[in-house]
C-alpha cells in the first residue's frame, strides 16, 4: 500500500477524536512524513490544518478557531500518530472513546476540554466511529512569541504529556469558556489593526487561566498520571535550557540524556522515534530552535551572543542549525518582529 493511501486508510485518527475530516478531500502531498514509518506524520501550520481538511483559507495565518461541526466524518483505520506543531485547545460534545497522548492513554469518557502543545504525538487505534461536536483553537507559537504568554505558557501544566486527563467541564464553565473561544473569533474577524494581537493574547490568557482553575478543582477528585519515559525527557530538556547549563557546558548529547533517564542512547532514540518520529538528536535541536526563537524575538542581545548562550562554539553553525530548522537566517526571523 502506498504512503497517501495508507494514511488515507489512517485518517480517522482525527476522524473519531480530533477532528472529523473527509480523508477523499485531502491533498496528502502536503504532509510532512515524519519518519519511514508511515504511521508518523504532522501538520506543521494552521494554514496548513485548514489546506487538509478541507477549510477555506484562515483569515488569521497563526489562530484559527475550528467549528467541528463543519468538517465531516470517514473511515476506520488501525492505529496512527500525529505531530501538532502548533498549540491546540479543544472543547468538545457527544464524544465517547480513548486517545493515546504520548504514551499513555488521555481520558476522553465525556465530550470535554483537552490541550496539546506543539511537537506532541497524538494517536488513535482502531475503534468505533463516534460523532463529535464542539470547537477546536489552534494557534501556532510564534503567535505568542514576543509576548509575556510566550514564556508563561510552559508553567500551565495541562500542556504536559505528564497530565493526560481531559478537563470536565459544568455547564457554567462550558459558556464561559465558549464564549472567549468567540470572542477570541470575532476578533480576527474584525479589521486587523495593531490592537488585534493584543487582544487576542489577552482572550488566551483568560482562557488558559479559566482553565488552571478548572483543573486545579479536578484534580482535587480525580488522580493524575504518572510520568512515562517521554515526559521524562521533556523535563529534563526543559531543565537544562532554562538552568544556563547551555553556555557552561555546551549543548546537551544523546548520551547525556540516555544517562540521567538509565537507558542507552539507542534505546532512548528508538523510543522517541517511535513515539514521535523524531530521534533524540531531533528533540535537542528543537528545544534550540523554540530557545533561540525567543531570545531573538524578545532581546537585542546580537546573532554570535545568542549562539554563545545556545553553547555554539561558532555563530556560524548555529545559524546553518537554524535557517535548516525554519527557512529563515537568524537575522531574517528577528526582522520578522520588527
Amino acid at each position: 500500500m502506498d504512503v497517501y493511501k495508507k494514511i488515507r486508510y489512517n485518517i480517522n485518527l482525527f476522524n473519531q477524536y480530533y477532528l472529523q475530516i473527509d480523508a477523499n478531500s485531502i491533498d496528502f502531498s502536503k504532509f510532512v512524513i515524519m519518519s519511514k514509518n508511515t504511521n508518523h506524520f504532522g501538520i506543521n501550520s494552521v494554514s496548513e490544518l485548514h489546506r487538509l481538511i478541507g477549510l477555506s483559507k484562515p483569515l488569521h495565518p497563526l489562530i484559527s478557531l475550528i467549528n467541528m461541526d463543519e468538517v465531516k466524518s470517514s473511515l476506520h483505520a488501525e492505529e496512527v500518530h500525529f505531530l501538532l506543531n502548533f498549540y491546540g485547545v479543544s472543547l468538545k460534545k457527544n464524544l465517547t472513546g480513548k486517545l493515546k497522548y504520548g504514551q499513555n492513554y488521555y481520558d476522553f469518557d465525556e465530550g470535554v476540554l483537552a490541550m496539546t502543545a506543539p511537537k506532541q504525538v497524538i494517536s488513535v487505534g482502531n475503534e468505533e466511529n463516534y460523532q463529535v461536536s464542539g470547537w477546536w483553537l489552534v494557534f501556532h507559537a510564534d503567535f505568542i512569541l514576543n509576548y509575556p504568554l510566550g514564556k508563561a505558557i510552559k508553567n500551565y501544566g495541562f500542556f504536559s504529556y505528564a497530565v493526560n486527563e481531559a478537563l470536565h467541564l459544568s455547564d457554567r464553565e462550558e459558556q464561559m469558556l465558549e464564549g472567549i473561544f468567540k470572542n477570541i473569533e470575532q476578533e480576527y474577524q474584525t479589521s486587523i489593526d495593531q490592537f488585534s494581537q493584543d487582544v487576542m493574547i489577552s482572550h488566551l490568557e483568560l482562557l488558559l487561566n479559566y482553565c488552571n482553575r478548572f483543573y486545579n478543582r479536578q484534580f482535587i477528585t480525580r488522580k493524575t498520571a504518572s510520568s512515562d519515559l517521554l515526559t521524562s525527557m521533556e523535563q529534563l530538556l526543559e531543565e537544562y535550557f532554562e538552568h544556563s547549563e547551555l553556555a557552561l557546558n555546551g549543548i546537551p548529547s544523546v548520551q547525556y540524556f540516555s544517562n540521567k533517564l538509565n537507558v542507552s542512547p539507542n534505546y532512548l532514540s528508538d523510543m522517541l522515534r517511535t513515539t514521535t518520529g523524531q530521534s533524540t538528536q531531533q528533540h535537542i535541536h528543537n528545544k534550540l530552535i523554540e530557545k533561540a526563537k525567543f531570545n531573538l524575538a524578545t532581546t537585542r542581545l546580537s546573532v554570535s551572543e545568542i549562539a554563545y548562550q545556545l553553547g555554539f562554539e561558532h555563530s556560524q553553525s548555529f545559524s546553518k542549525l537554524f535557517k535548516s530548522k525554519t527557512n529563515m537566517t537568524p537575522v531574517e526571523f528577528r526582522e520578522s518582529f520588527n
